[in-house]
């Protein structure tokens, strides 16, 4: 038996491929969107995949389970709750699947979402790992505020955060101590708030170091889970609804996207938004008439989703040919790629944002409407500048009528790539009346962390 174990690190992603030798064939677990690296793997060991399992419709990222079943036959599980539209065998509470020595187990947790299964794996009759999806993480558990307003079947996040509760406790503490915990995500996602660095875990150790395991009542288990959680993307509803109906192929998918020369802004549809990722430098001394500077970056997708709502068009440009076919798979990763009206390589534009006069700043900054674009939760522990204007860079757009425009506006995040974004939202409505400045990775100057 193997466990293989990917990792999309720009969504802090984890799927699995668990191989049994003896018959040479494969169960995928939570797959993303590219199906490929699945395949070049299966080729590697000459074996079948055989099922796809899905823990549950995924917020943060598209899986390609329909496109795997559709390309190879192999049969999709999930949980009967998921209401699933595409062909799917129920995977409910101890359902069975088996092939090889290998028994894999479906144990029902809600509590991420009311349609949460974490799969128990046995070689040879012994319990050896078990998948949790996003209801156990190494030094967490899933967020229970996803699913209020989204999927088919719906719950208030009090009701999950009572069923986490129970989950953790009757489902999964009473597996054996030595038992491999396999989360679907890792430090950096959004689907939990305090995740370890660590990419595996066993029950005894989380039942050690994990928070959400130690002893407390339901009353307190649910205070904590449900306080300070992470803000929520606009796609992640997006997400949940696409999941549950199946993605479309991708890579017929992003070959779809039109790549053409740079244009002249003329030929642009002014009304369509233009997301410039190039480095915040280089789009401050020329870029299109209200572009949006989301930047090259491990978040980009993450920004891309707060920022562009689903089903909004917009234009895509990059430093260079290799990052915007990057930047369109990484889009496609969210479902976002039939949204892109056209792709291509920016090296200048005619429109220029100005330095921000620091000294003068720094000596009055109360002359300045200064914009803080980090969310609620940051602001909350840290306020930077005691006069400043809280607006989480995902709601910017929307609420950009609550910025005055009678001082120059000066804005920041928590290191600088977030109030690149937020500057360029801003001065695309404001240049014109007023100066808007970005404050950068100067921000740190002012005793900060990094983003």
């Amino acid at each position: 038996m193997i466990i293989e174990q990917f990792k999309d690190e720009f969504l802090s992603h984890y799927s699995y491929a668990i191989v049994s030798e003896c018959e040479q064939k494969i169960v995928l677990i939570d797959p993303a969107r590219n199906p490929e690296p699945y395949y070049e793997f299966a080729k590697k060991f000459d074996a079948q995949i055989i099922g796809v399992i899905e823990t549950h419709p995924h917020a943060d990222f598209v899986s390609s389970h329909l496109e795997i079943h559709e390309s190879t036959g192999a049969t999709i599980y999930a949980h009967s709750l998921t209401g699933a539209a595409y062909p799917v065998e129920h995977f409910d509470e101890g359902a069975t699947l088996s092939f090889g020595k290998i028994k894999l187990t479906s144990i029902h947790t809600p509590g991420h979402s009311p349609d949460s299964i974490s799969v128990l794996l046995e070689h040879d009759g012994k319990a050896k790992a078990v998948f949790t999806g996003d209801t156990l993480f190494i030094g967490d558990c899933g967020r229970p505020d996803l699913r209020e307003s989204v999927g088919n079947l719906q719950a208030k996040r009090e009701k999950l955060a009572l069923q986490m509760y129970h989950s953790l406790r009757d489902k999964l503490m009473v597996l054996d101590d030595e038992v491999l915990v396999y989360p679907a995500h890792g430090s950096g996602t959004l689907c939990g708030k305090a995740l370890s660095t660590a990419n595996s875990s066993t029950i005894g150790a989380e039942k050690i170091s994990n928070w959400s395991l130690q002893e407390m009542t339901e009353s307190d288990f649910m205070k904590a889970l449900i306080a300070d959680q992470p803000f929520i993307p606009k796609y992640f509803g997006y997400d949940v609804d696409l999941n549950r109906k199946g993605a479309p192929h991708f890579k017929a998918q992003v070959n779809q996207v039109e790549v053409i020369k740079q244009p002249e802004f003329e030929a642009l549809n002014t009304a369509v938004i233009v997301v410039d990722a190039r480095p915040e430098s280089d789009f401050k001394e020329g870029h299109f008439p209200g572009a949006v500077n989301i930047v090259y970056g491990k978040k980009f997708e993450t920004w891309l989703g707060s920022i562009i709502r689903p089903g909004e068009h917009f234009y895509l440009t990059a430093a260079n040919s290799d990052q915007l076919e990057e930047l369109i798979h990484r889009a496609a990763s969210i479902g976002y790629e039939p949204f892109i009206l056209a792709a291509f390589v920016t090296h200048s534009g005619d429109v220029f944002m100005p330095v921000l006069p620091l000294e003068c700043f720094i000596a009055n900054p109360e002359e300045f409407t200064i914009i803080d674009v980090r969310n609620e939760n940051e602001v909350k522990k840290k306020k930077i500048f005691s006069h400043s204007k809280n607006i989480p860079l995902g709601e910017l757009r929307e609420r950009i009528e609550e910025i005055p425009a009678d001082k120059p506006i000066v804005v920041h995040c928590a290191g600088g790539s977030r109030s690149a974004a937020g500057s360029s939202i801003i001065a695309a409505e404001f240049g014109a009346i007023t100066p808007v400045y970005d404050l950068g990775a100067v921000v740190k100057d002012f005793g900060n962390s990094e983003d």
